[in-house]
């Protein structure tokens, strides 16, 4: 139930942000997205730094990356997103689907609240942690589509699919996800999440959707490590 709300006030406040959007001056987006950009970075540095394994982070992000350029899904996402902004290409709010899409899914999905709120609902019932990251999550959703757009929206479907797993199968992942392990992911997540934030602003081009399997990989790793 808590991914279900989850991804429902995404929706929701996303939307409310692309109707705040229409009445908000270009230079204003534009300073509104460098703005999110810094807080995204600043997300990141904070995440990153709680690792304690480095040789683990090193590993996953090299790998991640061999993995992630070998299949490309950058270049198949962005195919998709082209399909489907052509379909909508009249409706202004429509377009850069994609950035808004990778952008709002990589901030809403890597973070301890997300893997250990899936966890709690799926173990005990209780919601409360998956709750409190809606409103959260919904605020962010609001700048979040003011800023990037229609993208925002799609972002709903990567949160109710990865925390409504995690919740399902929790008794299974459990033993593969103590704190430890959790704590690396966030690690290498939060990687992700400063370069994220170095392209919003135009700092770099960087193809981060290429670098995602990186995030799975310590959870590998440290089975074995």
């Amino acid at each position: 139930m808590g991914a279900i709300v989850n991804a429902v006030a995404i929706i929701i406040c996303g939307s409310l942000g692309i109707l705040f959007k229409a009445g908000i001056p270009e230079r204003f987006h534009e300073r509104l997205m460098q703005g999110v950009a810094l807080c995204v970075i600043t997300l990141g540095i904070n995440g990153a730094i709680q690792g304690k394994e480095t040789i683990i982070m090193i590993l996953s992000i090299v790998v991640g990356i061999l993995i992630g350029e070998g299949i490309d899904f950058d270049y198949h996402l962005t195919k998709g997103v082209q399909k489907l902004e052509e379909k909508v290409q009249h409706l202004s709010n429509f377009k850069d689907l994609g950035q808004g899409f990778i952008s709002a899914s990589l901030i809403f999905c890597v973070g301890s609240m997300a893997i250990l709120g899936s966890l709690e609902s799926g173990l005990t019932g209780d919601n409360t942690t998956l709750y409190t990251k809606s409103i959260l999550d919904g605020i962010t959703s609001i700048l979040l589509g003011s800023s990037l757009g229609a993208g925002v929206l799609l972002s709903s479907i990567p949160v109710l699919l990865i925390q409504g797993s995690l919740t399902l199968f929790a008794f299974v992942l459990e033993p593969l996800l103590p704190v430890e392990v959790i704590t690396e992911v966030i690690c290498v997540g939060s990687i992700l999440l400063i370069g994220l934030g170095l392209n919003m602003i135009g700092l770099t081009k960087l193809k981060i959707l290429n670098f995602t399997p990186a995030i799975f990989l310590p959870i590998l790793f440290m089975l074995f490590i």
